[in-house]
């Protein structure tokens, strides 16, 4: 035991004093936790034992039955871009008040809208994109019964939305399993893919083919690799390397602080840049559907702030880097007229209001017309903006 207590307290100095050296360690090297002995061997059985003895499988429980489309007559369909950000941070947004541009292409955006108080549910993706998909709160939020239940997808779809998926991060952790999607081929294409990854531009490659003209109300999500680290430089091409000098490489532990940060706001704005195709994109389709572009990023990052790198860290001692993340919205004219949502009021409470990620769920679900017992009106951010209650 005193030995334990004595190594605890050595491994517990060295990441006190030396965090930054061995930060993106694990993220570098993936299978280093399997290759400890004994204490592979000993997580190993545990799991084992644990999940065949004493953890039962949830039965699969399905949420807002009950849900139907509601359009007025003559009214076009609608045309929802979703995206997911990935370690999208707020305080490194120019929206609020940050001295880089990092929002120049969506803040020539006519009714861009961005949320300045948005906190996460989680400080990684394997929670916070469940949770957020979820009708679960992040209080009461558990990832077991999310794996087991519908997510807002499946009751989109239920409904009669046509929904599809497109990943370019680690997957879409159980929410669009039971709806049609697909994760990039990273094979190296001399375009956006160099074998290893693909830039987020890439999602918006043959996405045309999934916009049908039906008359069916549609949500296209995208899923970003944005700003997921320790690999900042690979989430932009060379064209964007604005903020310089800046980090080629994957161990930040040998990057300053300067290169590390101009780095990520790097990957901030060309996120953004993406963003702005997505709305172009969605512009294009405006003479058949009412259109709007959500984006919300999953969790934060921390760039030496406290000693801290990377992101997972536990929620109630995470700092706000890592919990407070942007969220846009675009609405096109047609859509906010369609649906009697004050644009400036929107404005006026993304300035003020205090929201997060437990609004997504009952706001998409509203933004879609589709009603359901399972949409809490104290949760749509639409509902106070409506001009037609």
């Amino acid at each position: 035991m005193l030995s334990m207590v004595i190594s605890l307290a050595l491994i517990g100095g060295v990441a006190a004093l030396y965090y930054k050296d061995y930060a993106s360690v694990g993220r570098n090297n993936r299978t280093l936790n399997l290759e400890i002995l004994p204490t592979n061997y000993l997580y190993s059985a545990f799991q084992y034992i644990n999940h065949t003895y004493f953890i039962k499988p949830l039965p699969f429980e399905q949420v807002g039955t009950d849900a139907r489309l509601v359009q007025k007559a003559g009214q076009k369909p609608t045309l929802m871009m979703l995206v997911i950000g990935e370690t999208g941070r707020a305080q490194n947004q120019s929206y609020n008040g940050y001295e880089k541009p990092t929002n120049g292409f969506t803040q020539q955006i006519p009714d861009m809208v961005f949320f300045k108080h948005m906190t996460s549910c989680g400080t990684a993706t394997a929670v916070s994109v469940p949770c957020m998909f979820s009708d679960m709160k992040r209080v009461n939020f558990d990832n077991a019964r999310a794996h087991s239940s519908d997510s807002f997808l499946d009751i989109l779809q239920r409904a009669g939305v046509s929904v599809y998926w497109k990943d370019n991060d680690e997957g879409c952790k159980g929410v669009c399993d039971r709806v049609p999607n697909i994760t990039l081929d990273t094979k190296k294409d001399g375009k956006f893919c160099d074998g290893d990854t693909c830039l987020d531009a890439a999602l918006l490659e043959n996405i045309d083919d999934k916009i049908v003209d039906d008359g069916k109300n549609k949500l296209l999500a995208f899923h970003l690799i944005g700003s997921h680290g320790p690999a900042y430089y690979h989430r932009y091409p060379d064209n964007f390397r604005y903020f310089t000098p800046d980090c080629e490489r994957s161990d930040i532990e040998n990057c300053s602080h300067e290169q590390l940060v101009n780095t990520y706001d790097n990957t901030v704005r060309y996120t953004d840049y993406v963003l702005s195709q997505v709305v172009a994109k969605a512009r294009q389709y405006e003479d058949k559907y009412n259109v709007v572009m959500i984006y919300l990023s999953d969790h934060g990052e921390s760039l030496g702030e406290d000693g801290l790198y990377l992101h997972g860290t536990p929620y109630s001692v995470a700092p706000p880097q890592q919990t407070h993340v942007p969220m846009m919205f675009w609405l096109s004219p047609q859509y906010a007229a369609a649906e009697g949502i004050s644009m400036s009021c929107l404005q006026t409470a993304a300035e003020k209001g205090e929201f997060s990620q437990d609004n997504l769920f009952h706001t998409v679900l509203d933004a879609m017309d589709v009603k359901t017992s399972a949409l809490d009106p104290t949760l749509d951010i639409f509902k106070a903006c409506r001009t037609a209650q």
